[in-house]
């Protein structure tokens, strides 16, 4: 009976990578961002590298690291270009890399070359994670940050973070890999400014957020004010990184003032407007990690989630396991 039980669970325990990979990856390795024509992102090849460590699929992994070498890499700074859109005359006309999909794919390669025993992995992970530390990590307002990316995000008198982008439990295996303080220079700073990131009556962060030279913080104006479709990305990682963290309090707070399918996907922490719609899918399921409601959590995904609501559920799903 034990056997067939464990056999059981592993089968369920490979179907969602399984739909995730039927669904979104090409069979050259490219993951289709479904939800915005079809697109590839660091984020989107990072997201699925780690899944396919995750589900010991080597295979599946070797072709999605293959492709984000072949069509993402950056000779010049030894990072990868952001975004990829195979409808463009020119794919990759925006030569900017998203520090978050650089961080993923280097803590993948990580993951990888550990459980493979793989050195090509290790060595890949090093240098990308010494590229994202001289390209993309600045101290700014007596904090040390990661900017979203290395061009367009210093504005001189301020800095615009993405706090998604705070890859906690990324930056810690760094920081145990590597032994470098910078690593842990920015879970700490990370934390801090989270704990400043409590904006309006939701206690909430904003998706794009400014950091002031003289170290205060506030929703950054060119975007809307919203704890919205990146932010909702920021209990994620920190659950990922430590699922006791007091920084969960403010989501846990807000979401419990909602039953569980009457959650708006949104709040405009400014003016409390709230979507009009609730949360479902991977939005659903980061909350439901954030509560520790995790009788809700599987890795089967709905047919009618894309790629984004696909990728969150099946992270909440890992960052459950993986702990």
């Amino acid at each position: 009976m034990l056997v067939m039980m464990l056999g059981c669970a592993q089968a369920t325990a490979s179907d969602g990578w399984s739909s995730f990979k039927s669904r979104f990856m090409t069979a050259d390795g490219r993951i289709q961002d479904t939800g915005n024509n079809n697109v590839s992102h660091t984020e989107g090849q990072g997201y699925a590298m780690l899944m396919a460590v995750w589900y010991n699929d080597r295979s599946g992994f070797d072709s999605l690291w293959r492709w984000t070498q072949q069509h993402l890499s950056n000779p010049q700074n030894g990072l990868f270009y952001w975004k990829y859109n195979p409808a463009a005359a020119n794919p990759i006309a925006d030569k900017n890399n998203a520090s978050d999909g650089d961080v993923l794919i280097a803590w993948a390669l990580l993951k990888a070359g550990e459980k493979w025993q793989n050195n090509d992995y290790l060595q890949a992970s090093d240098r990308i994670q010494r590229a994202i530390v001289d390209r993309d990590v600045v101290t700014f307002g007596g904090h040390t940050v990661m900017l979203p990316g290395e061009q367009g995000f210093n504005k001189t008198s301020y800095v615009v973070l993405n706090p998604s982008y705070f890859l906690f439990p990324a930056w810690r295996d760094f920081a145990s890999r590597s032994h470098l303080a910078v690593w842990n220079n920015l879970i700490d700073s990370g934390m801090d400014l989270l704990s400043k990131m409590r904006f309006g009556d939701a206690g909430l962060p904003t998706d794009w957020v400014a950091l002031n030279a003289d170290g205060t913080v506030a929703p950054a104006t060119a975007w809307p004010s919203r704890f919205s479709y990146d932010a909702i990305r920021v209990p994620l990682y920190v659950y990922w990184y430590d699922a006791q963290s007091l920084q969960l309090v403010p989501f846990q707070r807000y979401w419990m003032g909602f039953s569980r399918l009457q959650t708006p996907a949104w709040v405009d922490v400014l003016n409390n407007g709230k979507a009009t719609y609730n949360m479902a899918g991977g939005l659903l399921a980061v909350r439901d990690l954030t509560l520790g409601q995790t009788d809700f959590l599987s890795d089967r995904l709905d047919s009618s989630e894309d790629y984004y609501s696909s990728s969150l559920h099946l992270l909440a799903w890992l960052a459950m396991k993986d702990r």
